[in-house]
């Protein structure tokens, strides 16, 4: 782990983070902190996460960091049983692939996926449901691509079941009074296009109603409402951050 200021101050609200040693989950992961949580930001990349933390300190901001492989559930208890409390869970660890058409698509192919995008993010939240308390947040990081798309049919499953967990825990959890819900991204500018050829991302930026991939700020930004008083009566809704692309697809 990172260095830590002396103590974990027990009277400021923590929240969790996965995913968070770059591109959105590192953007979360830092607003969170400016806004006043005590955060723990974690990922399967440990070095990375971990100076990223120490940088993050290094500006008077309250972090921590852990290496964490979501699919490992006794990690991932230790993880949550070393925090004083826990407030905010934010699920974000997750993967992506090139396009693979349906006829290409293997099973151990979907079962990876499936392993980090949807029982990755099942783990954390069972787990971090033992210490929540009511006024709690679960915040997973759905996508837009969930609604559906040629060539990604392991990722849309995946996607479009952390949505149809986050409805059902959603209804089971309100009478906690833990709040459920999920962000859809659209196109961002993360890591994740680096597999793309030039030709193939401007393709793809010219279909974005804002003819751009959108900065992770931006998802940050959500969840950082999601996370705050201001949506304590909202549960169980799939908020998208697409520049309206999920309304309807623009002309070619």
């Amino acid at each position: 782990m990172a260095p830590l200021p002396p103590t974990q101050p027990e009277e400021r609200a923590c929240a969790l983070v996965t995913g968070a040693a770059r591109g959105i989950g590192l953007s979360i992961a830092t607003q969170l902190a400016l806004d006043g949580f005590h955060v723990l930001a974690t990922d399967l990349d440990e070095a990375e996460v971990t100076t990223q933390a120490l940088a993050l300190q290094a500006q008077g901001l309250s972090v921590q960091a852990a290496g964490l492989d979501v699919q490992d559930r006794a990690g991932v208890s230790r993880v949550i049983e070393g925090l004083e409390r826990l407030d905010v869970v934010v699920n974000n660890a997750g993967m992506a692939s090139s396009m693979l058409a349906l006829r290409e698509l293997d099973a151990p192919r979907l079962r990876r996926m499936l392993g980090v995008n949807l029982v990755g993010s099942f783990i954390v939240a069972q787990e971090a449901v033992r210490r929540l308390k009511p006024g709690g947040r679960i915040i997973q990081i759905a996508s837009r691509g969930y609604l559906g798309g040629a060539g990604a049919a392991h990722y849309v499953a995946s996607k479009a079941g952390v949505v149809g967990m986050v409805r059902a825990m959603a209804i089971e959890l309100r009478w906690r009074g833990i709040a459920v819900n999920a962000v859809a991204p659209g196109m961002v500018d993360t890591r994740m296009l680096e597999g793309f050829s030039p030709e193939v991302r401007r393709s793809l930026e010219q279909r974005e109603p804002s003819g751009a991939a959108a900065s992770p700020q931006t998802i940050a930004d959500t969840v950082a409402f999601l996370a705050s008083p201001r949506a304590s009566q909202m549960t169980g809704q799939v908020i998208f951050v697409d520049g309206g692309k999920s309304v309807g697809m623009p002309p070619l």
